[in-house]
């Protein structure tokens, strides 16, 4: 029987036990090849364009936006994004893969559980981390948009105006304003054409 190709990984930039445990985790698994590990997020892109892997694991307290997985993904959509966060949320992990992501788990998934989702978004399927009770803690990392902004995103990068947002979702247009002020400043941009060259780039 023929063997399956190693899924090949790249490693962002992560704090050193869990950089540690991560490439340690992956020499256990026979079908997994480790092939760069400890990259800067400013170094990623070139580093995934070189080695072009199956999968990249990326520091979610790394990144300063989450467009920065969404320019990850655009240019490199053959090779699957898994973010690693600290306890992350639902909403949190929802919108990590609504820009990109395959999968996000929290660090404190176990080690099997690493390795299946590895292998899981190596195949194009989506992982999140089970759901806990306890309430999670203030997160290191990006920012991210509330449901309510997202969905005013949508209506911005579709080139509707703030009036015709406002009527759409039964708001005030100053409170659309606001909205598109946290947008911008959550995702870096000053204006509409640097919001729509996001999802262009």
């Amino acid at each position: 029987m023929e063997t399956p190709d190693p899924v090949t990984i790249v490693i962002g930039c992560f704090e050193d036990l869990i950089a540690r445990g991560l490439r340690s985790l992956l020499t256990e698994d026979d079908n997994i090849e480790l092939t760069v590990a400890d990259v800067e997020l400013e170094a990623l892109d070139a580093v995934l364009t070189e080695h072009a892997p199956r999968v990249a694991i990326i520091n979610f307290g790394s990144l300063r936006t989450p467009v920065e997985v969404n320019r990850l993904h655009l240019a490199h959509p053959e090779t699957r994004l898994l973010v690693l966060a600290n306890r992350p949320t639902p909403s949190e992990c929802n919108q990590m893969l609504a820009f990109g992501a395959t999968a996000c788990v929290s660090k404190e998934t176990e080690a099997r559980d690493i390795l299946n989702a590895i292998h899981l978004a190596s195949r194009g399927l989506h992982v999140l981390p089970r759901t806990t009770t306890t309430a999670a803690p203030e997160t290191l990392g990006p920012e991210l948009l509330t449901p309510r902004e997202a969905d005013v995103l949508e209506h911005l990068q579709a080139g509707r105006s703030n009036a015709e947002i406002a009527l759409a979702l039964s708001v005030s247009v100053e409170t659309i304003r606001t909205h598109r002020r946290n947008i911008y400043r959550k995702l870096g941009v000053r204006t509409r054409r640097e919001l729509a060259s996001l999802t262009q780039s």
